[in-house]
């Protein structure tokens, strides 16, 4: 238990640290970026580190479908799996940045990981 009073005191020590290297990870979710399609290229989605929605591209094939469920659903599908490489991406962020806090291998950041 006195081990790891003496690992807390020590990153209380480097708190004015540990905030700019928030802060720095914080900027970096806006950078992290991840594209993903759907419908064989119909439907492309881009989206951010902080789980923004970037932008959606349709195809002109996708645009002439004329079936407005099946876009939808390609609209869904796409977003679905940008996030979710977006997810990954941050997630791998997150264990750099935990890591260079001296946190033990596998305990992310509260509200990231």
């Amino acid at each position: 238990m006195f081990k790891g009073m003496g690992e807390l005191f020590g990153m209380l020590k480097n708190l004015p640290k540990l905030k700019a290297q928030m802060e720095e990870f914080q900027q970096k979710l806006g950078q992290i970026t991840a594209e993903a399609s759907s419908g064989g290229g119909m439907v492309t989605a881009r989206a951010n580190g902080r789980m923004e929605l970037l932008g959606v591209t349709l195809s002109d094939e996708a645009t002439k479908l004329n079936d407005k469920e099946m876009l939808e659903d390609l609209i869904s599908a796409a977003v679905n799996q940008a996030l979710a490489k977006v997810r990954q991406q941050v997630a791998e962020e997150t264990q750099k940045v935990a890591g260079g806090l001296g946190l033990p291998p596998g305990m992310g950041l509260p509200g990231l990981s």
